[in-house]
């Protein structure tokens, strides 16, 4: 089945890390996250039958309205014009307040033809590494004691399966086995996250993890150990998940001016101090 066919299921279109400002400022100085959101739409535009646009965190990078008045602008008008629904997932550089404000609760379920789509918040305030407390997993638990007709998928920022680089280490998901218990014993067929800034495909206790692309810049995995190095790039990742078996995920690249041109390189007493002050959660 290609990308222009309609999928028996549900499609998905995975996007995360926008990393939008309020006013014109630029991504560490290089990057218009705006002009690169813009892009990436334009790259999915031509994706048939999508179902749900589903947006996984660092939707803003400074947590004000305008930010998110922007996102909504685009993201909002593009799932609408496809009778797609649209989910939104807080990550570390949110902010409750804006993000509430303009885009409603932090914390969504969303019912699509039999499969049901549960947005959890795994932001925490002041922070970089994320977490779940026991009410938002009690939560999750009654919402997955009544299974969904073909399951559920459930977003979040931070994913619950290790990072490839030593900063994203410290600022990982910090309790992700106790999500995973949850997970595990519903009816979950898809975890979706982003965070890291890099295509990701794993699984973790039998269950898909899908790891979007940004859209602000890309990380890079196999950047020297206890380094962080990013460059320009963006991406998005389309998820096809059918009423019984595997997800498929293809990931796709978004083309710019600038792609490869690094954004930054910090050595590894850069990443230790930046861990020390954002993680961990562990």
């Amino acid at each position: 089945m290609t990308l222009a066919e309609t999928p028996a299921g549900l499609r998905i279109l995975h996007l995360s890390d926008t990393h939008l400002f309020s006013d014109d400022s630029l991504h560490y100085g290089r990057v218009d996250t705006l002009a690169s959101l813009d892009c990436t739409l334009a790259r999915a535009a031509s994706i048939e039958a999508l179902d749900v646009v589903v947006a996984t965190g660092d939707l803003s990078d400074d947590g004000g309205e305008q930010s998110y008045r922007l996102l909504a602008s685009r993201l909002a008008p593009f799932a609408a014009e496809r009778g797609a629904d649209l989910v939104y997932t807080m990550g570390n550089h949110d902010l409750r307040s804006g993000f509430e404000a303009v885009l409603g609760a932090r914390e969504t379920v969303t019912l699509r033809g039999g499969f049901r789509i549960v947005a959890l918040d795994t932001s925490v305030p002041g922070a970089g590494y994320g977490s779940l407390d026991a009410e938002q997993l009690d939560r999750l638990a009654a919402i997955l004691a009544v299974p969904a007709p073909h399951g559920t998928v459930v977003a979040l920022h931070h994913p619950p399966v290790p990072a490839a680089s030593a900063l994203l280490a410290a600022l990982e998901l910090g309790n992700p086995e106790v999500l995973l218990d949850v997970c595990a014993t519903g009816d979950v067929r898809l975890i979706l996250g982003g965070h890291y800034h890099h295509a990701l495909s794993a699984e973790a206790r039998g269950i898909p993890v899908v790891v979007a692309p940004g859209v602000a810049n890309s990380s890079d995995p196999i950047a020297p150990a206890g380094t962080e190095r990013a460059i320009a790039g963006s991406g998005l990742a389309v998820v096809d998940l059918p009423a019984e078996g595997t997800p498929r995920t293809v990931f796709l690249p978004v083309t710019g001016p600038d792609d490869g041109a690094e954004i930054f390189d910090l050595d590894s007493a850069e990443v230790e101090r930046i861990a020390v002050a954002a993680g961990s959660g562990a």
